[in-house]
């Protein structure tokens, strides 16, 4: 299982609040090239976004579904990236400090064929992506804060 961490300058609502918005998978999860429909209950249990992942012209269409969700501080996903499998990820968002978050990502694969190539070398490789993927959902999230508290004072 890779577990990855990443610490941002926001709560756990405006990290959940990006999360909330199934539209903007792609632009924070690493390797989603596309989100072609999100159902309209998304983030609730059993909602699903549907994806492509990978490059054209071999990206794959399939969709990832809603596991589980504790608003703001966990969403679990059953991620489908069939024929190669499916991937159980967790995330969590932890308060730190005032208006500071730690999100943590889990992810395993859970079935098909990538599930056989569970190795290091696996981890490491879901690690590096599951940073990246977290610095853009912090990213996100500290631009939306920035944004709602509205332009600095002039002096």
């Amino acid at each position: 299982m890779a577990e990855t961490h990443w610490e941002v300058n926001a709560t756990p609502d405006q990290v959940y609040a990006v999360l909330a918005d199934g539209w903007t998978y792609s632009d924070w999860v690493v390797g989603s090239a596309h989100i072609r429909s999100v159902d309209p209950n998304w983030p609730a249990t059993g909602a699903s976004l549907h994806h492509k992942v990978g490059p054209w012209p071999v990206s794959i269409r399939d969709r990832s579904e809603v596991l589980r969700m504790d608003r703001p501080h966990r969403l679990v996903l059953r991620a489908r990236v069939w024929p190669l499998g499916e991937a159980s990820v967790q995330i969590t968002i932890t308060e730190t400090g005032p208006a500071r978050s730690r999100i943590t990502m889990r992810e395993e694969f859970a079935a098909g064929p990538l599930r056989r190539l569970k190795t290091l070398l696996n981890d490491v490789a879901l690690h590096w992506r599951n940073r990246e993927s977290l610095r853009r959902l912090g990213d996100l999230a500290e631009r939306r804060t920035r944004a709602a508290a509205g332009p600095p004072p002039l002096d």
